[in-house]
Order: structure tokens, then C-alpha cells, then sequence
């Protein structure tokens, strides 16, 4: 910027840029790129300040365990404000996660998580699982016919679709079994012919690819062309 500002002037400056006269005037006196502000926040973490610096001292750097002593002095809001805090006056790679952590799906893991748990049925987990169906006979039938269903399909065994949808009907999968049923011929089809659009899916997510590598740069010519000279 220094030096195009030698040879011409900021009016042509400005003109060449496409910018405000006044944007070109402040980036000259700054002689530098003006790094922007950080702006910092009150939270709650703040009303327990002099606690936490105690305890930074004292060796504990993590951001969990202190949010837990917080909570028992009666902190409300989220975990995030303490890990916030750490940063703010301790860098940001101050916080430090809890060694050797075991995964406790009892208080982590979410409900999208447990449904995919439930199916996969790691070793590591089984136990919280097993806890789970236990405790609620609805889910236990659930998961057990999602894992029929899923078998079902990988081995393409229409022979159980039959069981499987009386089965469903009351049961948690109700829904989706009533939606299969509306379009049963093409669920007998899939799971009874050889054929798959495989091929075609792949070539449609290749052309959308193509297309989203090429947005607003270029129009359909040019993309066709991309498309059929490959394959020529």
C-alpha cells in the first residue's frame, strides 16, 4: 500500500480498488493491517474469579473439575463460561481435559448417539446398553427390530420383511414401518433384484462436484464440457 501510494495519489488509489476515499485514507495512516478488537465479556464465571485463581494456583487446569466445585458453591449457566474464563487470563491452550477419561454414555452420549450405540452394540458400552433395554422394554423391542431391519437389508432377505412389519406395527417403529408399507412393491424390488442405481448416484454426486467447484465462475457451457469431454 506504501508504495503504490508513492507513485499515484489515494483519489486514484481508490478508484482502482473500488473503494472509499475514507477506507484508503485510514489504511495509509494505519501502516498496517488494523488488527481488530477483541472484545471480552462479563460472565458468570467472573463472580467466582478469586476462586478460580486459587485454585489455578493450587495445580487444578481443569476446566471440568472446576466447573463441578462451581456448581456446588451455586453457579448457574453453562460449562462453557469457566473453559472462557481460563482463556481469557490463562491463553488458550491453558485448558486441559481430564486424563485417562473413561466414555460414560450415561451422561454423554445424546439420544441421535444411543440410537446408533444401540445398533452397532460396541463392547465398551454394553453394559450402559444392557442397563437401557432394562429399564424400558419399549426400546429394547425397538432396537431389536432395528437391528432386524438392518439385517434384513444387507443380506436382501425379503423372506423376513413379513414378520418384520407385523412386528413393527406396535412397536416404537410404527411410523416408519407405515411409511415402508405405502411403497412396499419397491422395497420387495430392492430387496429381491440384483439391480442398483449405484452407478447413477455416483455420477449425479461427481456432477454436483463439478458444479459446485465451478459456482458463479462460469455457466452451463463450460460445465458441460467438463462433464462430457472425461468420458469422450
Amino acid at each position: 500500500m506504501e508504495q503504490l501510494c508513492q507513485r499515484v495519489t489515494q483519489v486514484e488509489i481508490a478508484r482502482r480498488l473500488g473503494l472509499g476515499l475514507r477506507t484508503i485514507r485510514r489504511w495509509v495512516r494505519a501502516h498496517g493491517f488494523p488488527e481488530r478488537k477483541s472484545t471480552s465479556r462479563a460472565t458468570k464465571a467472573d463472580l467466582y474469579g478469586e476462586f478460580l485463581r486459587q485454585r489455578w494456583q493450587e495445580g487444578c487446569h481443569n476446566a471440568s473439575q472446576l466447573w463441578r466445585e462451581l456448581r456446588e458453591q451455586g453457579i448457574t449457566g453453562q460449562h462453557a463460561s469457566v473453559r472462557n474464563w481460563i482463556r481469557k487470563y490463562y491463553g488458550p491452550r491453558s485448558c486441559r481435559r481430564e486424563k485417562n477419561s473413561t466414555f460414560s454414555p450415561a451422561t454423554r452420549a445424546s439420544p441421535r448417539q444411543t440410537a446408533w450405540l444401540l445398533l452397532k452394540q460396541p463392547e465398551n458400552v454394553r453394559p450402559y446398553l444392557e442397563g437401557l433395554c432394562r429399564r424400558s422394554a419399549p426400546i429394547a423391542a425397538c432396537a431389536s427390530l432395528a437391528r432386524t431391519f438392518c439385517y434384513m437389508i444387507r443380506q436382501r432377505d425379503a423372506t423376513m420383511w413379513l414378520s418384520w412389519r407385523e412386528e413393527a406395527k406396535n412397536s416404537l417403529l410404527a411410523g416408519f414401518a407405515k411409511h415402508l408399507c405405502r411403497d412396499e412393491a419397491a422395497l420387495l424390488a430392492a430387496l429381491k433384484q440384483p439391480w442398483s442405481n449405484g452407478p447413477v448416484e455416483e455420477q449425479i454426486h461427481r456432477l454436483k462436484l463439478i458444479k459446485r467447484s465451478m459456482y458463479g465462475r462460469a455457466g452451463f457451457d463450460l460445465i458441460r464440457l467438463r462433464v462430457v469431454l472425461p468420458a469422450a
